[in-house]
């Protein structure tokens, strides 16, 4: 929400003797503080986020073993599907994509089985902790799950494929059940994939990450492993999909061993094959009552080089609603950039008839607030044309300034009032869990300010940390948990000495 147009300040260089690879933390570091007794838990989550003692990233990442989705995802268009990937010591892999009709993931269209080689190269020096990487397909194979699916996906490929596979599918044909179809074949130069709209681009950024998750009461004390696989995001705008380098991720895929508990749909999707697809359990669809507050529940990536957090406040009394986007220089949300605070109200949301199971409402941003956490920042936005963005040549780290009487922001791309046409959805999580998914950010960095823009996918969903009536303290900012000043203010924390400037680029990117 809000204009999405921003500043990415900061491209970080080693210095020198930096190795190229970072050294993942010791598992004795893995276990750190607690939730304090006093502290709200809207408080603990955001603090809690930065605690990267207990996640280390594999670098250069250990892909060998089983990886498998833990629910039903939404690319866009909206595509439903769940994934199973395979990679081998000999760097081959088989991977598994199932299709579905429905958003519940349990009525399947088709399978596709996808076979190739995957290499890993160096550090990603655009996407910071990833690392990039060559694939090459050998085979790729689709088997059909209903007559429906075989006439729409085998009218797709006759019409708009080129030479070779015009007539891949003749008219007429019968569903066979089982049946494997090949659709495309490094050997015999065939690839009739263009009019599925499938890549498998996403293979070439890779991030794994080792989290530490504390066991349940009822357990004996200690922590149990999970493993997450991120791969390159999918381009939201289906015509630039299959030419999209990624340079953010999509939902992350688990070890088939080390994944969260409990979780019904991992072993579903762990026995699956293109003849047998995982079909999910039942899950009732939730209203959206959005009254309360949520948070993020990791540090999150955008593509164009985006790390951030986020924090909602919705009031449903009044349809009002605030947002705090806490932006970083680092994929561990640990080096704080800049903190956007913004506030609006929405409408009444109507069921989405593009995307099953999602609302849509239109938001409108009418205030913001700005506070530059560096020195970067800072001198950026000093240096901004006079009357453009608050204050001119006021600014100064950790102290916030009203952007408003100045219509927004020109140098971090905030134009006020705004309004932009979401998506929203709610699920619970087998803790529990409230979530809310709300729609993810176009690719190429504009905003959804027009119906037509607006979101068929998701951003990761954020946890509920209180309800309606729960209390807040104050306002806070994670990264900020450093010495205090004479204030009593919590001092910014300075970048390791390892890190120097290197590059300051400006860029677009979303803040939502």
């Amino acid at each position: 929400m809000g204009q999405s147009w921003c500043f990415i300040g900061l491209l970080l260089a080693y210095a020198s003797g930096k190795k190229l690879w970072d050294v993942p933390a010791s598992q004795a570091q893995q276990h750190s503080t607690g939730k304090l007794l006093w502290e709200p838990q809207c408080q603990y989550q955001l603090r809690h986020l930065q605690d990267s003692a207990r996640i280390s990233a594999l670098l250069p990442p250990r892909l060998e073993g089983h990886w498998i989705s833990t629910g039903c995802e939404v690319r866009p268009g909206p595509e439903f599907l769940t994934r199973s990937y395979l990679f081998y010591s000999n760097r081959l892999f088989k991977a598994y994509q199932f299709y579905y009709w429905d958003p519940s993931c349990r009525h399947p269209s088709h399978s596709l089985v996808i076979k190739g080689k995957l290499r890993l190269r160096q550090a990603s020096w655009i996407t910071q902790g990833a690392t990039e990487a060559d694939y090459h397909l050998h085979k790729v194979g689709i088997v059909f799950h209903s007559q429906r699916a075989m006439q729409e996906i085998s009218a797709r490929i006759n019409q708009t494929s080129g030479g070779g596979c015009s007539g891949f599918f003749p008219p007429g044909r019968s569903w066979a059940p089982g049946v494997l179809y090949e659709v495309l074949s490094a050997k015999e130069g065939r690839d009739c994939t263009t009019a599925l709209g499938f890549a498998m681009h996403e293979l070439s950024l890779v991030r794994v990450e080792k989290h530490y998750e504390p066991l349940l009461q009822t357990q004996p004390s200690g922590s149990r492993t999970v493993e997450e696989l991120y791969l390159g995001d999918i381009h939201t705008k289906w015509s630039e999909r299959l030419h999209y380098r990624p340079t953010g991720y999509q939902r992350p895929l688990q070890s088939a061993v080390h994944h969260v508990h409990p979780c019904p749909a991992c072993g579903i999707i762990y026995r699956s094959d293109e003849h047998h697809p995982p079909i999910l359990p039942a899950k009732a669809e939730l209203p959206l009552q959005l009254s309360g507050r949520w948070v993020s529940a990791h540090c999150e990536v955008r593509p164009a080089v985006l790390f951030l957090t986020r924090y909602f406040i919705f009031h449903g009394t009044n349809r009002t609603w605030e947002g705090y986007y806490y932006h970083y220089s680092d994929p561990l949300c640990k080096q704080p950039t800049f903190t956007i605070y913004a506030s609006g109200h929405y409408t009444k949301g109507i069921p989405s008839s593009i995307v099953r199971g999602g609302t849509e409402l239109a938001f409108k941003v009418t205030c913001a607030r700005v506070t530059a956490m560096d020195q970067v920042t800072v001198t950026m936005l000093n240096s901004s044309e006079p009357g453009t963005c608050g204050e001119t040549g006021s600014w100064s780290a950790r102290i916030e300034q009203d952007i408003t009487l100045t219509n927004g922001c020109l140098a971090l791309g905030i134009k006020l009032p705004h309004t932009e046409y979401e998506l929203f959805k709610m699920e619970q999580d087998m803790k529990d869990r409230s979530l809310l998914f709300i729609g993810e950010r176009p690719t190429d960095g504009s905003s959804p300010d027009r119906p037509e823009k607006r979101p068929t996918s998701y951003q990761a969903p954020l946890i509920q940390c209180a309800g309606a009536t729960g209390v807040f303290s104050k306002h806070i900012s994670p990264s900020y948990l450093g010495k205090e000043d004479n204030n009593g203010n919590e001092a910014l924390k300075p970048l390791p000495v390892t890190f120097l400037l290197s590059l300051m680029a400006m860029q677009f990117l979303r803040w939502d």
